[in-house]
């Protein structure tokens, strides 16, 4: 589709260049930029999910004008990469979303349940009291907007190419991750790379193993699992361990509270369910699925179930043992049980009906939370994970507990030594690997390995705004960075002030002595109003502590300090 008429003439570009706009030093936010011949196109536009910090790029215009952008090739439907999809259309894109079918079909439902979160989370922190007097906040897109985005979704099938827009010429490879994920092999300028996209492990549930073109120039690969190896596991010890899992949380009389994305995590584990439910290896109680996106994603799935491998054309999701809830009421009623397990979104606990049963089972003697997928550093779900022993949900603090237990046998992607032998089959890579989508530490593991895989492999981790021109047969050359940002990809202040929050009341209250805890309370604010007054540290906090009025055997002495945190 041919881009409309702009005031200002785009720049030639001799060379092909690539700008990783997100998922660089971090694990989302997924959207790579690559221009040529004043052309230029996306592949992914995710969504920057993990702290309130990281989770602000989302608010920010983007970092080139989206109606310069003339299509955009999408890897699969998870919203750290297809999420700001409606925000770029909104904003003036009008080209095509290039993806497989099956990614098409899942993003009607995927976007415009991100709208409606997108809406509500905005009514929501308008009602907050705290809010009175503040400029409202918008939300990022709406649901109109979502499925204005998903109709520019054009559906193209794997190992064929296709010409995206003139001069760029693309074929989608299978990518094992999710229904429909693909890799994206792009040719431009004379140039020749691979995009991972996300990639699946080995032997995975639904999925056949991925699979990609050799001898390129550069490879962006994903790194999520950098550093991490898991135990090799056939389907039937993975059941055998959800077994295990199932058994130990209903013995204890309490729920068992799974946080799933919507989008393959949970019809695996439905699967696996109905398996253990028929053959009598686990108790026939209710299996609650209170997504109304993951039960849509479930129609796509039974829809595809002919192409899916571990079905044999079956629909294992109309279990009778599984009840779908589609309305609040219906969830509000889950309340009621108990040994039940309760599926529900997000996976990573940052919205959705989740943070509902959690609020109400973490504090739960008897209650168990499994965690069954990755959790990004600042997410509610990697806090709890972490040994938090009490967190912040919707504005209430919920005390810890449940018993925490986690499983990586669902993890939907390649672990450390997968990635190591699929970048190992795209070689030779003349120009370089560039490792995106992963923390540091993964980054810093995985390029490790991949020198030692081809000592004479340029390897580099582009941080976000990174720009780069590219040459065929030769290395990348650094540009600088387009739009400087801070580092955002692990806790930030808002963490560490809800940990500070949630512990404040209780603090307060160990000191017995009324005029001292009023003391401490004007301390801290005197503390506040020296930073924003100068911005140094005062030079009397430390003296604070000790009050000349306060007798020594009176000074408490400082509490060890205790895990609390919240997203």
């Amino acid at each position: 589709m041919p881009r409309a008429a702009q005031a200002v003439e785009e720049p030639v570009t001799e060379f092909p260049e690539i700008t990783f706009h997100g998922a660089a030093r971090t694990v989302t936010g997924s959207c790579m930029e690559v221009t040529f011949d004043s052309r230029r196109i996306l592949v992914d536009c995710g969504l920057f999910q993990g702290s309130r910090s990281l989770e602000r790029l989302n608010l920010a215009e983007f970092p080139f004008d989206p109606d310069s952008v003339d299509a955009v090739i999408l890897t699969h439907a998870h919203i750290d990469h297809c999420g700001l999809l409606p925000k770029l259309v909104a904003k003036g894109f009008a080209g095509p979303i290039h993806c497989t079918a099956a990614t098409a079909d899942l993003l009607e439902f995927m976007l415009a349940d991100a709208g409606r979160i997108q809406e509500f989370e905005a009514e929501r922190r308008n009602r907050r009291r705290d809010r009175a007097g503040h400029k409202p906040f918008a939300p990022i897109y709406t649901e109109a907007d979502a499925l204005e985005a998903w109709r520019h979704t054009r559906p193209v099938p794997l190992d064929q190419w296709f010409e995206p827009v003139p001069g760029f010429r693309a074929r989608l490879w299978n990518a094992g991750h999710i229904l429909g994920s693909a890799s994206v092999e792009l040719e431009v300028g004379g140039v020749r790379m691979l995009f991972s996209g996300d990639l699946g492990p080995e032997h995975k549930a639904f999925q056949a193993d991925p699979e990609g073109p050799s001898h390129l120039d550069y490879v962006v690969c994903e790194s999520t699992y950098g550093g991490r190896t898991r135990p090799r596991c056939t389907i039937a010890e993975r059941r055998a361990v959800l077994e295990d899992e199932i058994n130990r949380a209903l013995g204890r009389g309490g729920n068992l509270v799974i946080p799933s994305f919507a989008l393959e995590r949970t019809q695996e584990l439905l699967l696996d369910i109905a398996h253990l439910v028929d053959e009598n290896r686990i108790a026939q109680v209710p299996v609650f699925v209170d997504s109304p996106l993951a039960i849509r994603a479930t129609d796509v799935f039974a829809r595809y179930a002919g192409e899916l491998e571990d079905l044999d054309g079956r629909n294992i999701f109309r279990h009778p043992a599984f009840e779908y809830t589609q309305d609040a009421e219906e969830s509000m009623r889950i309340d009621t049980f108990s040994s039940a397990i309760i599926i529900a979104a997000s996976g990573m606990c940052e919205a959705g009906r989740i943070r509902h049963h959690l609020r109400n089972n973490l504090c739960r003697h008897d209650s168990t939370v499994l965690f069954v997928g990755y959790q990004a550093q600042g997410s509610l779900g990697r806090i709890i994970l972490d040994g938090a022993e009490r967190v912040r949900i919707s504005g209430s603090d919920v005390d810890v507990r449940a018993q925490i237990r986690r499983i990586d046998t669902y993890s939907a992607h390649a672990d450390h030594d997968e990635l190591i032998e699929w970048l190992r089959d795209r070689t030779p890579v003349s120009g370089a690997v560039f490792l995106d989508h992963g923390e540091p530490d993964g980054l810093a593991a995985l390029a490790g390995a991949a020198q030692e895989l081809d000592p004479t492999l340029t390897v580099v981790a582009p941080d976000l705004g990174a720009r780069y021109r590219l040459h065929a047969g030769g290395p990348a050359e650094p540009l600088g960075t387009a739009e400087p940002r801070a580092d955002m990809t692990g806790r930030d202040w808002q963490n560490e002030y809800a940990a500070f929050a949630v512990d404040l009341r209780e603090k307060l209250l160990r000191i017995e002595d009324r005029r001292a805890r009023e003391q401490a309370i004007a301390d801290m604010n005197a503390v506040l109003e020296s930073y924003y007054t100068s911005g140094a540290r005062p030079k009397h906090v430390a003296e604070s502590r000790l009050r000349d009025d306060q007798p020594r055997h009176k000074r408490r002495k400082r509490a060890p300090r205790r895990r609390r945190m919240r997203y």
